[in-house]
């Protein structure tokens, strides 16, 4: 392996925005340990370069297998230069009409399934002084939409949990980035999203337009996944590469919508805001 191949370690190979990264990290001649949940996918995956492609079955969601899975990567393939957490799927339903075991189901993938993955691989980089973490988010992560509320929620604990690790290890020699994708063109609004039934008819007028734009919308995106896949390569060898990185016009214009409307509430509701300081005058009163 040449100084300046990488390993790279991404879950969720199979389809997508996963597949992506790996086919161009492969491409650019780096080794990619992708993960994937049938031994059908592992088979298709391997079979894209038989030397450099290794593919392992797991469950995102068991935190013993993530450790075990990750510690027999790093002493048998080699030590992981590039981690993607990019497992996830996407939740539609209003919030009401979203059963609490979906949420959490929900969490359970997107939310503790990267965080088990990067736990496992941080004492390696750590030690090494050496990596870099990055995890698909969402433009969901930074604006939140109507309809998707689990999604996000998930999204947006994603974004705070990687923001404040990027800060515990940024001394080691680790970057952090959370990939911020707008809609592309994946199976995520097709066979992969889950859909909560529908129950309550006053959500009809809202809900029912969104979800029909959605499902027609389904493969014929903005995003092009392997333009995604080439920007993403493109950070990796910056010195100081972003903590966040959108990708797609559509994203980049929602989420500064929405950074905008908080910033709007900061500047109407400043007063009250700073009246909430506590005071020593209050105690001679």
């Amino acid at each position: 392996m040449t100084p300046t191949t990488k390993v790279f370690f991404i879950t969720g190979v199979s389809s997508g925005l996963g597949r992506a990264f790996a086919t161009a990290a492969l491409d650019a001649g780096h080794t990619v340990v992708g993960t994937v949940r049938r031994d059908a996918d592992g088979q298709a995956f391997t079979a894209l370069h038989p030397e450099r492609a290794h593919a392992r079955l797991l469950d995102v969601t068991d935190d013993a297998a993530v450790f075990a899975v990750v510690g027999e990567v790093e002493q048998s393939v080699g030590p992981v230069d590039v981690l993607i957490a990019n497992a996830g799927y996407g939740l539609e339903g209003t919030f009401e009409e979203t059963a609490l075991a979906n949420l959490r189901a929900q969490f359970d993938v997107n939310v503790f399934g990267a965080a088990a993955t990067v736990q496992a691989l941080l004492p390696f980089m750590r030690e090494r002084r050496r990596g870099h973490i990055l995890a698909v988010t969402s433009m969901g992560g930074l604006a939140s939409f109507p309809g998707v509320s689990a999604y996000c929620g998930s999204k947006y604990a994603l974004e705070g949990i990687l923001e404040a690790i990027g800060k515990e290890v940024s001394g080691f020699g680790i970057h952090v980035t959370a990939v911020e994708p707008g809609s592309f063109r994946t199976d995520w609004a097709g066979r992969s999203m889950v859909r909560a039934a529908r129950t309550v008819p006053d959500y009809d007028e809202l809900f029912e337009p969104l979800r029909a734009a959605r499902r027609t919308a389904s493969g014929q995106q903005l995003g092009d996944p392997a333009k995604a896949a080439a920007a993403l390569l493109r950070i990796l060898d910056e010195p100081n590469p972003p903590a966040h990185l959108v990708f797609g016009s559509d994203a980049l214009r929602l989420v500064r919508a929405g950074r905008e409307a908080v910033d709007r509430d900061l500047d109407a509701w400043e007063h009250l805001t700073l009246s909430t300081d506590y005071s020593p005058a209050a105690d001679l009163a």
